[in-house]
């Protein structure tokens, strides 16, 4: 274990990230088990169904502990169907811009009991919490956000792809109104998302205090 007073992550053009201790110490990430410094906790840690290792941020402590990855890339523009991220909730836009940019895409984790990190979902939180009924409800009710966000992307792409096909036909007068009418339903997934999302937050807090087993 290093006790330093300053730690810094070093991300070079060519070579592979480091961590800079003190402004002077190079230590290999993978040699480092966690870390810790200005912007919060991190622990390297092999992620599900991979066997390369990652750094993730540490978000929430508890018998239910959530950690992110947070990915930077650059988008060309141009709209697109908006997509679920890997692991839990991809945050970063939907469909994207009509211009370039960089978006930062964030990939929530757990582990339960200090034990193995897991992909942040309904089902992976139900299979973890088995023991708490009242969690149990919660989570039951995200699953059923979960289905119906699906159940609307696909409708809302359907009507978008119907509506597109009709508008670029030979004898179209202009754009499909079955182009506009996708627009709401494509709206839906995401408040339906964010239901999603604060079902399980309430059902990790309610884990996490021990309440209403």
């Amino acid at each position: 274990m290093y006790n330093v007073y300053d730690v810094q992550v070093k991300q070079p053009l060519f070579g592979r990230n480091f961590l800079l201790l003190d402004g002077q110490r190079r230590v290999e990430l993978s040699e480092v088990g966690f870390y810790e410094n200005e912007t919060g906790h991190y622990v390297r840690t092999t992620l599900p169904h991979s066997s390369r290792e990652a750094t993730l941020r540490r978000e929430k402590t508890g018998r239910i502990s959530l950690y992110a990855t947070y990915n930077t890339s650059y988008s060309p523009g141009g709209y697109g169907m908006p997509g679920f991220g890997y692991g839990g909730f991809g945050y970063g836009g939907f469909g994207g811009y009509p211009y370039g940019g960089y978006r930062t895409t964030k990939t929530e984790y757990f582990s339960k009991d200090n034990g193995p990190i897991q992909n942040l979902s309904a089902r992976n939180l139900a299979l973890a919490t088995t023991d708490n009924a009242g969690v149990q409800e919660l989570l039951a009710q995200a699953r059923r956000y979960q289905t119906s966000t699906t159940i609307a992307y696909v409708a809302g792409a359907g009507l978008l792809a119907y509506g597109l096909l009709q508008s670029f036909q030979a004898n179209s007068t202009g754009i499909s109104p079955i182009t506009y009418a996708a627009i709401p339903v494509l709206i839906v997934p995401l408040v339906l998302q964010g239901k999603q999302a604060a079902a399980q937050r309430q059902a990790i807090a309610l884990y996490n205090s021990g309440g209403l087993r």
